[in-house]
């Protein structure tokens, strides 16, 4: 029966690999906290508001989410798109600014959030989805 020792090199192996796992696997949450749900366009509905909060992340890859108040006063979650691709089009929002959002509402736990297909600001629309719901980022 072989005998295996321990060297140098196979004890310096671990603490290296343990961060990386650390990393995919928080990079796993984040994009299932993003894309947990999936595009319903028998749910498509269109809300009209103001931007109260824009979550930006610190990745260009993670998804850029909105609060906005409706005109009926209720608060809204709207999943944009990654942070790269607004980035890329050269797209902001900010507080304050009065949208037009076209989305599925579908659940996310027990909250109703809308994954945004299209965006309406001013004489600007955003497109982030194409009909069937698919990202036009991908």
């Amino acid at each position: 029966m072989p005998h295996y020792r321990q060297t140098k090199r196979s004890t310096h192996f671990l603490p290296a690999i343990v961060p990386a796992i650390g990393l995919l696997y928080a990079a796993l949450l984040v994009a299932q906290h993003a894309s947990g749900a999936k595009y319903d366009a028998q749910t498509e509905t269109k809300i009209k508001g103001t931007i109260e909060d824009v979550r930006l992340p610190s990745s260009a890859k993670e998804i850029v989410y909105l609060l906005m108040k409706t005109d009926t006063d209720t608060s809204v979650e709207a999943y944009l798109c990654p942070k790269s691709f607004l980035e890329d089009m050269g797209v902001t929002f900010a507080k304050g600014d009065q949208i037009t959002l076209t989305g599925s509402k579908v659940k996310r736990g027990d909250a109703d959030v809308i994954l945004a297909r299209e965006i309406a600001k001013g004489t600007d629309t955003i497109v982030l989805r194409d009909d069937k719901g698919n990202p036009v980022w991908s």
